[in-house]
């Protein structure tokens, strides 16, 4: 692939995306993040995370976008280029602490072309994932014993009765297998697979430590009296808060609906508004800022701005929500 600035990169990603029906909020403006885009088609949500080399994804950070998957809930993707000296693979699925990793050539053949990868990375080397099903209807059909085929393929009579469990085979194994009988055994990766709805962020708060029964739940103070005590209006207001850590929004709530709230000044407002408004649409959710000094407008970028007087002002989670509808631009 031609060398390019990262920007033009994403850009590149961006434009991708959207040609394939995505709807696409670019979050690399803001630094630093656990992803640099998020995108929406259907019920499909992506966090998309680029990187050229796969090895600066560290486990602390891919924890980080992992956690944000399971709050929205969207699947996290990281697109890469190589790991150390070596370019990845065009239809392999990598894996890095959890996260799937994948190149912009394996992207693109997904999106434009419909073809998903059948080949994943594992240590040891390359693996595809069998139809276990379609292989022993075609053992059976041609009256062959486990042992018979296990010495086509070179294997153990028990790696075949795992093959057809569904387990995966290594890619030489395969080969074999599908040459004998003339047809393919595999079955495709599904990249955009909705991941398992979670409990709520009452259940999955890693910021907050385990009441005793009956004991009130704790959050972690963030160690900002501003955005501790915004923080504190909104448990009080019926919102359950997970602070978040490297993402484009200080906070993210889903009680029922997805509210991502900023701190800070009206400065780092302006900077963050239009992000933070794209990310809302594309979560079909909530966002707002919050700042210390007097606003007079209501939204910038189609963001809601308010003041902290005017956060304390509301009596209840609803009340504010329909504030920030009404605020909320196009």
């Amino acid at each position: 692939m031609p060398q390019r600035s990262r920007e033009r990169w994403i850009e590149h990603l961006r434009q991708m995306l959207e040609r394939a029906g995505f709807y696409v909020a670019d979050a690399h403006g803001v630094r630093p993040s656990s992803f640099d885009l998020a995108a929406r088609r259907d019920s499909t949500l992506l966090l998309i995370k680029v990187l050229k080399n796969i090895d600066a994804l560290d486990a602390e950070e891919a924890a980080r976008i992992l956690e944000l998957g399971r709050l929205f809930p969207a699947l996290a993707l990281v697109i890469g280029q190589s790991s150390g000296a070596s370019g990845l693979d065009a239809g392999v699925v990598y894996t890095r602490y959890g996260v799937p990793i994948i190149n912009e050539e394996t992207l693109q053949e997904y999106l434009d072309k419909a073809l998903p990868p059948f080949l994943y990375a594992s240590p040891g080397g390359t693996f595809a994932r069998v139809d276990g099903d379609r292989l022993r209807l075609l053992r059976q059909t041609r009256g062959l014993s486990l042992g018979t085929l296990a010495g086509v393929a070179g294997v153990s009579r028990r790696a075949i009765q795992l093959y057809e469990e569904g387990a995966g085979a290594e890619l030489g194994v395969i080969e074999r297998i599908e040459s004998f009988f003339g047809e393919p055994i595999v079955r495709p990766i599904e990249l955009f697979a909705r991941p398992p709805r979670r409990a709520g962020p009452a259940e999955t708060r890693a910021e907050e430590t385990e009441p005793a029964s009956g004991a009130p739940r704790k959050r972690a103070r963030t160690g900002d009296p501003l955005r501790d005590g915004v923080l504190d209006r909104l448990d009080d207001l019926g919102l359950e808060v997970v602070v978040t850590v490297r993402a484009p929004f200080d906070a993210f709530t889903r009680t029922p609906e997805i509210l991502l709230a900023s701190v800070g000044s009206l400065r780092a407002a302006l900077h963050r508004a239009e992000i933070l408004h794209g990310l809302a649409r594309v979560a079909e959710g909530h966002a707002m800022f919050v700042v210390r000094e007097p606003v007079h407008r209501p939204s910038i970028f189609g963001l809601p701005i308010l003041n902290v007087n005017e956060l304390k002002r509301h009596r209840d989670r609803d009340d504010l929500l329909e504030e920030l509808s009404e605020r909320e631009g196009p």
